[in-house]
């Protein structure tokens, strides 16, 4: 049995046998073990708008703001053994001193407290777009994985009308659009979930 905390509550990790799911209607930083977990803290205050957004009138945030749940993530994998889920830059790497992996890929270590940690693009695990992440790993075995960026990705309504060059920098995230965009964006390719499974089962 694992446990896996902060999921969608009809997410790729719902109905998976021997997986103790943690969705928005139980609370995760309560986790108690004893099983070691995959855990996907919210990431909105800790990224690129952790502030909120661009235009004047956008709330505002402070950076972290996430009541705790990072904090509860890290501590419960380091306990009880698992992996960790981020967007790359996450400013909880440095918030909590953790070590910045590079984008090329390989383990390094995160921390004096057993940790490691590096850089994946979810796109080589079945993500539309590239996503490059990072995984704080603790107490499991850690693969060899398909490190380095993705091939470039263009969406085509964007290519035809804006051309490559704006394209390019658009990229294939901000093209999601409807009331479904935001879980659209944060879902975890069926792969990539595997492969974060599979981490944790095969412990050492």
């Amino acid at each position: 049995m694992i446990a896996a905390l902060y999921v969608e509550a009809d997410g790729t990790y719902i109905g998976l046998p021997h997986v103790d799911t943690w969705d928005i209607g139980r609370d995760a930083r309560q986790y108690a073990g004893p099983h070691p977990i995959v855990a996907h803290p919210p990431c909105q205050r800790w990224g690129r708008f952790a502030r909120g957004g661009t235009h004047p009138n956008s709330p505002r945030f402070e950076v972290g703001a996430d009541e705790g749940c990072f904090k509860a993530a890290l501590a419960a994998v380091r306990r009880w053994g698992g992996v960790l889920e981020h967007p790359c830059d996450s400013l909880a790497w440095p918030h909590f001193n953790l070590n910045a992996p590079p984008r090329e890929g390989g383990w390094i270590a995160a921390d004096f407290e057993g940790g490691w940690t590096c850089c994946v693009y979810q796109g080589h695990y079945g993500h539309f777009s590239g996503k490059p992440t990072w995984l704080y790993a603790n107490k499991v075995t850690l693969p060899e994985l398909r490190w380095g960026k993705c091939e470039q990705r263009l969406h085509p309504t964007a290519l035809a009308k804006h051309g490559y060059a704006k394209a390019r920098r658009i990229g294939m995230m901000a093209m999601v659009g409807g009331k479904d965009k935001t879980k659209i964006r944060n879902s975890t390719p069926d792969e990539f979930r595997d492969l974060l499974i599979s981490m944790v089962r095969n412990r050492p």
